[in-house]
């Protein structure tokens, strides 16, 4: 039987390829999967701890400066300003945040060029084989001796020394890319002998910011972000979960799923829009309520006011994940958010957000989404502009403007809510979730355990 690493360098990987069917899909084609687990969250599938160890700290400014030469080189090439909008600002709150941020300010500089590009990337690797982290892990895959070491997501630091052992001892590896934007944003950090992405549109992507992968390494094989959607045991009685969630079973629900503090901080005040258009609907005779999912990431409690003052239109079913620290990469979902998340859908008729890849979750359902599209009265942010979320890369996948609702103005929200309530036709919006997501999104972790077992076998 060949040995499979599922390596877990942060939480987000835990709902694609822990919870599911993920685990029994390996199994079956008869492989000994072991989670290399470095999260806090407790695996109950057979799984060892990453043996940690102190990462080089130079590596960590190498990687944030290939980011953003690699987004100034994509600016260049393509003419386009949204790449550097991608760029996060540094922080200099701090003497030592202030000296880091300098030095990656200064390599960005220094190293703007394909070639300077092509030496950072060396760094990074010559820096983190010389890491106590390296060595610790690489003695661990010594012991464990593993035909295969499969990365979650492709983007954190803690996982360069992992796949460097990996790779220095003779163990084929991939990665997966995690999320539909993360490749436009410079968001690579794992080189691999095999990249597992979701579709040929996420193929033509990684070809084209990454030259120097060959195309026979990548492989498409959808996402098992989806395939929840499509398991009926997930989807409970929808009185069960109406009296459970302290939800009328007299009223339709539309959901307002929450965004994070940095994509929109202008959120609660959407947020209290919606709301009292749904107020005024029901003055004219409609029953409809409210229900807020927050960003799991949302660590603010700036939607509190709005839901004290609107508690008889609007009821909160948070995400169900486990928060073990102040920081996006900190928070883990767990295996009931996911059944939370399907029977949201279900028992909800739309969904509206800013610009959120809920609209794939909802068409999966074959229900539609309306995305925020005016700059409220008040802001949090006098810099922030809606109009820079949607100039974002990953927008331009849309086949058409119809493959969502637009709400261009506060005074329009009525009228969309009434149009998402009787909407049909989505062929705009399932051909933009097949770009996406691929063409069958229910074989996504089978045809990963199909790539690993072909290469191991």
């Amino acid at each position: 039987m060949k040995k499979v690493f599922v390596f877990l360098p942060d939480g987000v990987g835990l709902r694609n390829f822990v919870f599911g069917d993920f685990y029994e899909i390996g199994k079956q084609k008869n492989i000994d999967i072991i989670y290399w687990n470095n999260t806090d969250f407790p695996i109950h599938e057979n799984y060892i701890r990453v043996k940690q160890g102190k990462s080089n700290w130079l590596a960590d400014l190498f990687k944030r400066s290939r980011s953003k030469i690699e987004l100034k080189q994509s600016y260049k090439k393509f003419k386009d300003e949204a790449y550097l909008s991608y760029s996060f600002t540094q922080s200099f709150k701090t003497i030592k945040t202030a000296i880091k941020s300098s030095l990656v300010s200064m390599f960005s500089m220094l190293f703007n060029s394909e070639l300077g590009l092509k030496k950072v990337r060396s760094y990074i690797e010559k820096f983190e084989r010389n890491s106590e982290y390296y060595f610790n892990v690489k003695k661990q895959l010594q012991n464990e001796a593993p035909n295969f070491v499969f990365s979650t997501n492709q983007r954190p630091l803690k996982a360069i020394a992992p796949i460097l052992a990996a790779k220095d001892l003779g163990i084929p590896t991939a990665t997966f890319i995690f999320s539909w934007d993360n490749l436009p944003k410079g968001m690579l950090v794992l080189e691999t002998d095999y990249y597992y992405v979701w579709s040929t549109y996420m193929k033509k992507e990684l070809l084209k910011y990454y030259p120097f992968i060959l195309e026979e390494q990548i492989k498409i094989t959808g996402t098992p972000q989806f395939e929840p959607h499509f398991n009926k045991k997930l989807i409970i009685d929808k009185n069960v979960f109406f009296k459970k969630n302290n939800l009328d079973l007299n009223k339709k629900y539309i959901c307002f799923s929450g965004d994070d503090i940095t994509t929109s901080p202008n959120d609660q005040l959407y947020l209290e829009d919606v709301v009292k258009a749904i107020k005024s609907l029901n003055s004219k005779g409609f029953n409809l309520g409210l229900i807020y999912r927050k960003c799991p990431v949302d660590f603010s409690n700036r939607h509190m006011s709005i839901y004290n003052e609107y508690k008889d239109i609007m009821v909160l079913v948070d995400p169900l994940w486990e928060n073990l620290g102040n920081g996006w990469n900190r928070v883990m979902p767990t295996e009931n958010d996911t059944s939370l998340l399907v029977n949201t859908i279900k028992n909800t008729e739309m969904v509206i957000n800013v610009g959120s890849s809920m609209v794939f979750d909802y068409v999966c359902h074959n229900k539609p989404c309306a995305f925020l599209n005016y700059n409220t009265d008040k802001s949090v942010d006098k810099n922030w502009n809606i109009e820079k979320i949607y100039k974002y890369i990953h927008f331009k996948s849309m086949p058409s403007k119809d493959a969502v609702l637009w709400i261009n103005s506060k005074n329009k929200i009525e009228e969309v809510i009434l149009k998402g309530l009787e909407m049909k036709n989505l062929s705009s919006t399932k051909e933009w979730f097949k770009t996406i997501a691929g063409e069958e999104p229910t074989k996504a972790s089978n045809r990963i355990w199909e790539s690993i077992a072909k290469v191991v076998n």
